[in-house]
Parts: structure tokens; sequence; C-alpha cells
């Protein structure tokens, strides 16, 4: 079986999306490690795939401010254990945040706080399956396959505080991304 891919300019940079004929199959970011989300199928590029077409068109329009959730099926490949915690990040709603222990929590498995910060990490498509949303116990921004400075930035869009957020970004010795106007990003 193949995957189809596409590359897409976005305000966080350039998006890899991957899709099979089931649904989104991965959203890889310009830096991102084979190991993160390891495709065995052969990759076909294909600007024209609707699947992939539909979901640049979401993705556009959550940058732009008008999509607070995605519609797409997803080809989520993985653990059990792991396609768990996606689910469970799927409940996060738009502006919302959780800590890696909520989620274990909510899981029923109350000391699986790094299984579930490792499964979320290995999140194959981010933003659409808000891993941006899981924050550390004490507040602050961890990991994001996308950095740090994207993790903020996603944040800030749903409404985070700008303040509090670009605070985080140089306590960590990041660079904020500047936010724009969203009639000015395309």
């Amino acid at each position: 079986m193949s995957l189809f891919y596409k590359f897409m300019n976005s305000p966080v940079g350039n998006l890899k999306l991957v899709a099979s004929d089931q649904g989104l199959v991965a959203i890889l970011w310009e830096d991102d490690t084979p190991r993160r989300v390891p495709l065995l199928e052969d990759l076909i590029e294909d600007p024209n795939n609707i699947m992939l077409a539909r979901t640049e068109q979401q993705l556009r329009e959550y940058f732009a401010g008008e999509r607070k959730s995605f519609s797409m099926p997803l080809d989520m490949r993985g653990t059990p254990f792991q396609k768990s915690v996606w689910q469970a990040l799927q409940a996060i709603l738009f502006g919302e945040t959780r800590t890696y222990g909520d989620l274990a929590r909510q899981l029923g498995n109350p000391t699986a706080t790094r299984a579930v910060g490792a499964a979320n990490g290995r999140n194959p498509v981010s933003i659409v399956v808000p891993c941006h949303r899981v924050i550390g116990a004490s507040g602050k921004l961890t990991g994001f396959a996308g950095g740090l400075a994207v993790k903020a930035h996603l944040l800030g869009l749903e409404g985070g505080s700008l303040h509090t957020l670009s605070k985080e970004c140089a306590s960590s010795g990041l660079t904020p991304l500047p936010f724009q106007r969203a009639d000015l990003l395309f």
C-alpha cells in the first residue's frame, strides 16, 4: 500500500502532510526525525490528493482562526496504548490544556505519566490531534515535535495568554513566533 504526501507552507513552518486511502497518517515538521513517525510504505507525492487537500484547507482555516476542530478521517498507526493516548488528546477542547498526569488519570493509570508523555511525543498528526495542549504539571510548556516556540504559538492561536506564553518561551531561551493577523497569513 502506498502513502501520498504534499508539502504545505504554514505560519509554523513547512509541513509534510501524509495520507493513505483511509485517512490522514501524519503531519511532519521540517526537522522531524524518521524515528518519531516511521512510515514504512512507499511515499508518492500527490499535491492533488483529496484527503491532503482537505487537510490543508482545514489547517489553513485553523491558522486563520476560523476552525476549532478537525473533521478528516485519521489513519493513525501505533500501539494500543499510544492509540488510547491519542484518542484522549482528541477530547481536549480548543483553548484548553491538560497535564500528562491528567491524561494518565483519565486513562485509569495515574502512574503512567511518563508513558503518556512518550505516546504524546509519538503523535503522528500534531495539531489535528492536539498534543500541543498538553503541558507540564507545573504549567510550563514541555516537549513538542515542532518546538516549544511553535507550541506557544498554537496555544496563543487558541486563546492562551500571549504574555504568559512569551514569558515561558523567554525563560526557556526561545524566541516566540510572531503572532500575525490571520488575514495576512496567506
